[in-house]
């Protein structure tokens, strides 16, 4: 028989992890579908609050110094991730972030400043744990496997919750084909970046986190009119 454990595949930190992210998910669900009188956005961002808090908070308090500079260096990118959802949004008229009664900066729920931190910290963390265990290539594998999974449950779930949803474009689903590569980008890039600087003052996570969400932009402008415009 295998008696083979958590406790025995996982280390601390990831075990911590592991529970952290369970507890947040429960968390979720209970906020999201509690029957009480409180607009989406601002249950919302109660989310985004307690997740941002307590991931630095937590990692500190368990001496994790590489989730608080994991977190710092998400939170950065996640900040400015705003600029592709609202050029998306305001230029193309192709991602729509419906009123959900909290203040928007531009055309964007003012919660995404602080949302994109959940998936890219889950994102990096995976590949850096796959690169102390296995290999760098393992780990960039791992990545794009991971982002595609994450962020295409969350196109195709978040619109029930009325986060956000596209329109006009080509989707298998509520997924827009267009976005699924830049998002696979953005998981790589992230990890790419914070692998090289994550040694280096926090100072240069502002730099590499904006170059980053270029990046992105770009691959989204890109692949839009490749999809959009060339292919279909």
């Amino acid at each position: 028989m295998n008696n083979t454990k958590i406790s025995d595949l996982l280390n601390r930190s990831e075990r911590d992890v592991l529970f952290l992210h369970l507890l947040f998910t429960i968390l979720c669900a209970l906020v999201l579908i509690a029957p009480i009188d409180v607009k989406p956005g601002i249950r919302m961002l109660f989310l985004v609050i307690i997740y941002n808090i307590a991931i630095p908070l937590y990692g500190g308090w368990r001496k994790y110094d590489d989730w608080v500079n994991l977190w710092l260096f998400a939170f950065i990118l996640s900040i400015f991730q705003v600029f592709p959802d609202w050029f998306l949004s305001a230029q193309l008229n192709i991602l729509v972030f419906p009123e959900d009664g909290l203040t928007k900066i531009g055309t964007v729920s003012g919660y995404m400043a602080g949302l994109w931190t959940i998936p890219i910290f889950l994102i990096i963390y995976s590949g850096q744990r796959i690169k102390a265990r296995y290999s760098k290539t393992a780990a960039y594998m791992a990545v794009a496997l991971v982002s595609l999974a994450i962020f295409g449950v969350s196109e195709q779930t978040l619109w029930i919750l009325s986060s956000w949803y596209a329109k006009n474009v080509v989707m298998i689903g509520h997924i827009a084909i267009y976005i699924i590569i830049p998002e696979i980008i953005l998981g790589l890039a992230a990890f790419f970046c914070f692998d090289k600087i994550k040694e280096q003052s926090h100072w240069v996570k502002i730099p590499c986190a904006f170059l980053v969400m270029q990046l992105y932009l770009g691959s989204a402008a890109f692949f839009y009119f490749l999809v959009e415009k060339i292919l279909f």
